[in-house]
Protein backbone atom coordinates (compact mmCIF):
# COMPACT_ATOMS: atom_id res chain seq x y z
CA UNK A 1 0.00 0.00 0.00
CA UNK A 2 1.42 3.38 -0.94
CA UNK A 3 2.19 6.08 1.63
CA UNK A 4 -0.57 8.34 0.26
CA UNK A 5 -3.24 5.60 0.43
CA UNK A 6 -2.23 4.72 3.98
CA UNK A 7 -2.44 8.39 5.04
CA UNK A 8 -5.80 8.87 3.34
CA UNK A 9 -7.25 5.79 5.01
CA UNK A 10 -5.91 6.82 8.41
CA UNK A 11 -7.26 10.35 7.98
CA UNK A 12 -10.66 8.99 7.00
CA UNK A 13 -10.66 6.79 10.11
CA UNK A 14 -9.64 9.73 12.32
CA UNK A 15 -12.42 11.87 10.83
CA UNK A 16 -14.95 9.09 11.43
CA UNK A 17 -13.79 8.40 14.98
CA UNK A 18 -13.11 11.94 16.18
CA UNK A 19 -14.73 14.39 13.76
CA UNK A 20 -17.70 15.23 15.96
CA UNK A 21 -15.53 15.43 19.08
CA UNK A 22 -13.09 17.82 17.40
CA UNK A 23 -16.01 19.92 16.13
CA UNK A 24 -17.43 20.20 19.65
CA UNK A 25 -13.99 20.99 21.09
CA UNK A 26 -13.46 23.76 18.55
CA UNK A 27 -16.97 25.08 19.23
CA UNK A 28 -16.11 25.51 22.93
CA UNK A 29 -13.46 27.98 21.82
CA UNK A 30 -15.20 29.89 19.02
CA UNK A 31 -18.91 29.60 19.99
CA UNK A 32 -20.03 29.62 16.36
CA UNK A 33 -21.21 26.48 14.54
CA UNK A 34 -20.20 27.52 11.01
CA UNK A 35 -16.80 28.74 12.14
CA UNK A 36 -16.25 25.56 14.18
CA UNK A 37 -17.03 23.48 11.07
CA UNK A 38 -14.58 25.49 8.96
CA UNK A 39 -11.83 25.23 11.56
CA UNK A 40 -12.46 21.50 11.97
CA UNK A 41 -11.95 21.02 8.22
CA UNK A 42 -8.73 23.02 8.41
CA UNK A 43 -7.59 20.90 11.36
CA UNK A 44 -8.07 17.66 9.44
CA UNK A 45 -6.21 19.12 6.44
CA UNK A 46 -3.38 20.09 8.78
CA UNK A 47 -3.50 16.61 10.29
CA UNK A 48 -3.24 14.99 6.85
CA UNK A 49 -0.22 17.11 5.98
CA UNK A 50 1.45 16.28 9.30
CA UNK A 51 0.76 12.52 9.34
CA UNK A 52 4.18 11.72 7.92
CA UNK A 53 5.74 13.62 10.86
CA UNK A 54 3.75 11.72 13.51
CA UNK A 55 6.34 10.05 15.74
CA UNK A 56 4.04 7.99 17.94
CA UNK A 57 5.12 9.68 21.18
CA UNK A 58 1.47 10.27 22.03
CA UNK A 59 -1.68 8.47 20.94
CA UNK A 60 -3.17 9.59 17.62
CA UNK A 61 -6.15 10.99 19.53
CA UNK A 62 -3.93 13.08 21.83
CA UNK A 63 -1.87 14.23 18.83
CA UNK A 64 -5.04 15.22 16.96
CA UNK A 65 -6.43 17.11 20.00
CA UNK A 66 -3.14 19.01 20.30
CA UNK A 67 -3.34 20.02 16.62
CA UNK A 68 -6.98 21.08 17.10
CA UNK A 69 -6.30 23.15 20.20
CA UNK A 70 -3.22 24.82 18.72
CA UNK A 71 -4.96 25.58 15.43
CA UNK A 72 -8.01 27.03 17.18
CA UNK A 73 -5.92 29.13 19.55
CA UNK A 74 -3.85 30.39 16.60
CA UNK A 75 -7.07 31.38 14.88
CA UNK A 76 -8.31 33.22 17.97
CA UNK A 77 -5.00 35.10 18.25
CA UNK A 78 -5.04 36.18 14.61
CA UNK A 79 -5.57 39.81 13.68
CA UNK A 80 -8.79 39.00 11.83
CA UNK A 81 -10.37 37.37 14.86
CA UNK A 82 -9.36 40.07 17.31
CA UNK A 83 -10.97 42.70 15.08
CA UNK A 84 -14.22 40.92 14.29
CA UNK A 85 -17.29 40.40 16.45
CA UNK A 86 -18.26 36.76 16.83
CA UNK A 87 -21.97 36.14 17.37
CA UNK A 88 -23.42 33.56 19.76
CA UNK A 89 -24.58 30.39 18.02
CA UNK A 90 -26.89 27.58 19.07
CA UNK A 91 -25.61 25.10 21.65
CA UNK A 92 -25.01 21.39 20.96
CA UNK A 93 -27.94 19.49 22.35
CA UNK A 94 -28.33 15.74 22.79
CA UNK A 95 -31.80 14.46 23.57
CA UNK A 96 -33.14 10.92 23.74
CA UNK A 97 -36.39 9.73 22.17
CA UNK A 98 -37.60 7.84 25.27
CA UNK A 99 -38.39 10.86 27.43
CA UNK A 100 -41.61 12.69 27.93
CA UNK A 101 -41.92 16.24 26.61
CA UNK A 102 -41.70 17.68 30.13
CA UNK A 103 -38.54 15.70 30.88
CA UNK A 104 -36.99 16.78 27.58
CA UNK A 105 -37.79 20.44 28.29
CA UNK A 106 -36.39 20.22 31.82
CA UNK A 107 -33.28 18.45 30.61
CA UNK A 108 -32.84 20.98 27.81
CA UNK A 109 -33.14 23.89 30.25
CA UNK A 110 -30.64 22.30 32.63
CA UNK A 111 -28.22 21.56 29.79
CA UNK A 112 -28.54 25.11 28.48
CA UNK A 113 -27.88 26.54 31.93
CA UNK A 114 -24.78 24.38 32.39
CA UNK A 115 -23.51 24.98 28.84
CA UNK A 116 -24.06 28.73 29.22
CA UNK A 117 -22.13 28.66 32.49
CA UNK A 118 -19.27 26.69 30.92
CA UNK A 119 -19.16 28.97 27.88
CA UNK A 120 -18.86 32.03 30.16
CA UNK A 121 -15.71 30.65 31.79
CA UNK A 122 -12.35 32.03 30.66
CA UNK A 123 -10.85 29.77 27.98
CA UNK A 124 -8.21 28.22 30.26
CA UNK A 125 -11.02 26.89 32.48
CA UNK A 126 -13.48 26.17 29.67
CA UNK A 127 -11.05 23.87 27.84
CA UNK A 128 -10.36 21.92 31.04
CA UNK A 129 -14.03 21.45 31.82
CA UNK A 130 -14.67 20.29 28.27
CA UNK A 131 -11.76 17.87 28.14
CA UNK A 132 -12.35 16.48 31.64
CA UNK A 133 -16.13 16.20 31.82
CA UNK A 134 -17.23 15.91 28.21
CA UNK A 135 -14.27 13.99 26.75
CA UNK A 136 -13.40 12.23 30.04
CA UNK A 137 -9.66 12.79 29.82
CA UNK A 138 -7.54 12.18 32.91
CA UNK A 139 -5.38 14.94 34.35
CA UNK A 140 -2.30 13.22 32.91
CA UNK A 141 -3.82 13.10 29.42
CA UNK A 142 -4.89 16.74 29.66
CA UNK A 143 -1.36 17.70 30.75
CA UNK A 144 -0.03 16.06 27.57
CA UNK A 145 -2.64 17.66 25.33
CA UNK A 146 -2.40 21.16 26.79
CA UNK A 147 1.33 21.05 27.59
CA UNK A 148 0.59 22.31 31.11
CA UNK A 149 1.86 20.93 34.42
CA UNK A 150 -0.53 18.42 36.03
CA UNK A 151 -0.62 20.36 39.34
CA UNK A 152 -1.48 23.55 37.46
CA UNK A 153 -4.36 21.69 35.82
CA UNK A 154 -5.61 20.48 39.22
CA UNK A 155 -5.64 24.06 40.49
CA UNK A 156 -7.38 25.35 37.36
CA UNK A 157 -9.96 22.56 37.46
CA UNK A 158 -10.72 23.35 41.11
CA UNK A 159 -11.10 27.06 40.21
CA UNK A 160 -13.31 26.16 37.21
CA UNK A 161 -15.58 24.08 39.46
CA UNK A 162 -15.81 26.95 41.94
CA UNK A 163 -16.65 29.46 39.20
CA UNK A 164 -19.25 27.12 37.71
CA UNK A 165 -20.79 26.48 41.10
CA UNK A 166 -21.05 30.20 41.84
CA UNK A 167 -22.57 30.91 38.45
CA UNK A 168 -25.05 28.02 38.61
CA UNK A 169 -26.14 28.90 42.16
CA UNK A 170 -26.74 32.47 40.99
CA UNK A 171 -28.72 31.24 37.98
CA UNK A 172 -31.00 29.07 40.09
CA UNK A 173 -31.50 31.77 42.74
CA UNK A 174 -32.52 34.28 40.05
CA UNK A 175 -34.92 31.74 38.58
CA UNK A 176 -37.00 31.69 41.78
CA UNK A 177 -36.98 35.40 42.55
Amino acid sequence: MSQVNWQEELLEQLMTDYGQDILQLVYTYVRDNALAEDLTQEIFIKCYRALSNYKGQATLKTWLWRIAINHTKDYLKSWHTRHMTVTEAQQFEHLTDNESVEQMIEQQESQRTVIDAVMKLPIKYRELVYLHYFEEYSLQEMAQILKVNRNTLKTRLRKARMLLSEHLEGSFENEFI
